[in-house]
């Protein structure tokens, strides 16, 4: 048996210096915004309608302000401050989501040791994303396979795999004229004797903008706009690296950008960021924009593949994990992630296949 280890985020709000506090369901409210009816947000958490209107009452005489507010024959809306307070838990989800997997998966990995029968596990450090998630939800209920996943960046997983930290290495590379410089630093890790590369998905990859594009934003060079504000990645990230490498190909200072030094951890909590109205435009992943009902303007395609020894191959717990990356249920999975591709799911290739210039210009 392996243990597994959820850690749930609990909001608690304390008022001034006084021991008065209260826990604020902050999905009941997302689901009164997304629903407009009391009494479907109150079905969808499992409680009565009077209890949870009885829980709306309470915060708001605990905050001092209503939370929503009943429209005559258009059901229950947020009131603005039932809103920020929704925003407020989405973008703490999605930046903290990624810390607290990493924490529970090194708990579980602790304790797993001293279990009867404790199975052999394959270590996965790897760039938080979204196919990455739905890959492990899918390996997580499948009998005999134990992955220990931990979200690094692009090239702390290379660097893993070289000091033997990890069994299989993320590594996302971009298409185009862009692919060598990126692909450059990870070779330095890798030996095509040693190494192979697995196929996973290709994502798409560019702007995140405001519903209806009110900047009007339609490049990289817009970003400089007077008035437009930005919110970047952390600077370990892999796609804070590929966008400076976008922003010198089209001669863009960063010093022009306003809030290129205002950073989030993941796709989804740079989408949050700008959906929640504190910056204008983000950098990343399509599937993060269509979460939080953004537009999205695509500026290239990247490459997301899995390096590990030639001898993992061997194993059968990679042969399972090649099995479901191949199979139809993860098929599936893609075909509703939205900028999401299947490309060479679950084949395997050579590093210098892949890292080659030839097959760069033959994926742009």
């Amino acid at each position: 048996m392996t243990l597994q280890i959820d850690i749930e985020t609990v909001f608690r709000f304390r008022k001034d210096a006084t021991a008065q506090s209260t826990a604020v369901m902050l999905d009941f409210l997302r689901d009164i915004r997304e629903t407009g009816k009391l009494t479907e947000a109150a079905r969808r958490s499992g409680l009565s309608y009077r209890h949870a209107w009885n829980l709306i009452i309470r915060w708001s005489d605990f905050f001092g302000v209503p939370l929503v507010q009943r429209r005559k024959g258009k059901g229950t809306a947020l009131t603005p401050f039932g809103d920020k307070l929704v925003w407020a838990g989405q973008r703490m989800r999605a930046r903290l989501g990624p810390q607290l997997e990493n924490l529970s998966q090194e708990l579980a990995s602790e304790l797993n040791p001293f279990l009867a029968d404790n199975p052999t596990i394959i270590r996965v450090h790897a760039s938080h994303g979204f196919a990455v998630p739905k890959l492990r939800e899918i390996l997580s209920r499948t009998p005999g396979m134990n992955v220990d996943l931990r979200y690094v960046s692009n090239q702390n997983s290379l660097v893993s795999l070289a000091h033997d930290g990890c069994d299989l290495a993320g590594l996302h590379l971009p298409r185009g004229p862009l692919r060598a410089a990126s692909a450059e630093a990870g070779r330095a890790w890798l030996n095509n004797r040693e190494h192979c590369v697995i196929g996973f998905v290709a994502r798409q990859m560019g702007l995140m903008v405001k519903p209806g594009n009110p900047h009007g934003i339609a490049g990289i060079e817009d970003l400089a706009k007077p008035g437009v504000m930005f919110v970047n990645r952390d600077p370990d990230s892999g796609t804070r690296e590929l966008f400076e490498r976008i922003l010198r190909q089209h001669g863009v200072s960063a010093s022009t950008i306003a809030g290129y030094e205002q950073i989030e951890f993941t796709h989804a909590a740079v989408a949050a960021y700008v959906a929640s109205g504190m910056a204008d435009v983000a950098f990343g992943v399509e599937a993060a924009a269509q979460q939080f009902g953004l537009d999205f303007i695509r500026l290239l395609t990247e490459d997301y593949f899995f390096v590990c020894h030639r001898s993992l191959l061997e194993t059968a717990s990679m042969r399972g994990i090649l099995d479901i990356m191949r199979g139809e249920e993860f098929a599936q999975v893609l075909a509703h992630l939205p900028g999401y591709m299947a490309v060479d799911t679950g084949q395997v290739r050579s590093i210098d296949e892949v890292f080659s210039a030839k097959t760069a210009r033959r994926k742009s």
